[in-house]
């Protein structure tokens, strides 16, 4: 049986994931108490009840400090019990205008009786077992609903073969880091066509755009070095086990240097045998 455990930060996405899932394959179920987890795992494993995709959210819903996190998880491992852990993060600003928009209150504020800021920070200290141990780290901040199933889908519809989930993200220094990042490359360096007045609407998804950024000697010696590092720390992180890896390619908007380099290096690391997914974090920004 294959188990995912699905957790994170309420108002995060837990629950537009679980609907990915759903339509991936998973057998999903919502806010399991922690204690009752080892015996969901001999349920779903015992005779005509036995599920090949379960993945169930695990959160401050069904556990109320660190310690309760811990004893199932330790329960899960004295069982042999195979999972991985998908943890959905996201900054505090962001969960505020959440929360007001969609007139949610927060779980611990219902429970505890605190504001949303210290609800916030009470689920990330229960939450921190799962967090420290989490295979997969997706930072839903400033990922709109259908940039969070396309990544959920590139997660988790890999080949089994792959060995080593591999994504590759545009993004603009101006915006923030993507917090998922493992790899980060920087080409602010590079020259702007921000200031070329007939490239400047468009984006590294345009061929013009490609051409004016690679037309540089210095475009195309960048480009090499960071192919060639790749090309020897790839396989290293496949042997270390790293079972997902986020090359991270940053700009000063988003929009032409970062989604060119990207989209070549997706190139790259296809042609080394890899199925990178490609996400471009902040194309279409507008401000």
């Amino acid at each position: 049986m294959e188990l995912l455990i699905v957790t994170g930060l309420s108002g995060a996405g837990k629950s537009l994931t679980m609907n990915v899932l759903e339509d991936i394959g998973y057998f999903c179920i919502d806010n399991i108490p922690a204690g009752l987890m080892p015996r969901l795992v001999d349920f779903a494993q015992q005779g005509e009840n036995m599920l090949q995709k379960v993945a169930v959210v695990l959160d401050v819903r069904g556990c109320r400090s660190a310690a309760d996190v811990e004893a199932a998880l330790d329960g899960l491992d004295r069982c042999g019990v195979n999972y991985r852990i998908l943890f959905l993060d996201c900054s505090e600003e962001v969960l505020q205008r959440r929360y007001k928009e969609t007139r949610r209150i927060h779980p611990l504020t219902s429970y505890e009786g605190v504001p949303t800021t210290r609800a916030i920070a009470m689920e990330r200290e229960v939450l921190r077992p799962l967090f420290e141990r989490a295979d997969f780290v997706l930072d839903t901040s400033l990922l709109s609903p259908a940039q969070n199933k396309e990544r959920i889908c590139s997660l988790f519809l890999q080949e089994e073969t792959e060995g080593m989930v591999l994504n590759v993200v545009s993004f603009g220094f101006k915006y923030g880091l993507p917090k998922e990042a493992d790899i980060v490359f920087d080409v602010r360096c590079l020259p702007n066509p921000f200031y070329i007045p007939e490239l400047k609407p468009l984006t590294g998804l345009d061929q013009a755009v490609v051409d004016y950024v690679m037309s540089f000697e210095e475009s195309k010696e960048l480009l090499r070095r960071i192919q060639s590092l790749l090309e020897y720390s790839l396989p290293l992180y496949v042997k270390e086990g790293k079972s997902q890896l986020t090359i991270a390619v940053g700009c000063t908007g988003g929009k032409h240097r970062s989604i060119t380099f990207a989209r070549l290096i997706g190139q790259f690391c296809t042609g080394l045998g890899y199925h990178p997914a490609l996400h471009h974090r902040d194309a279409g920004r507008t401000a």
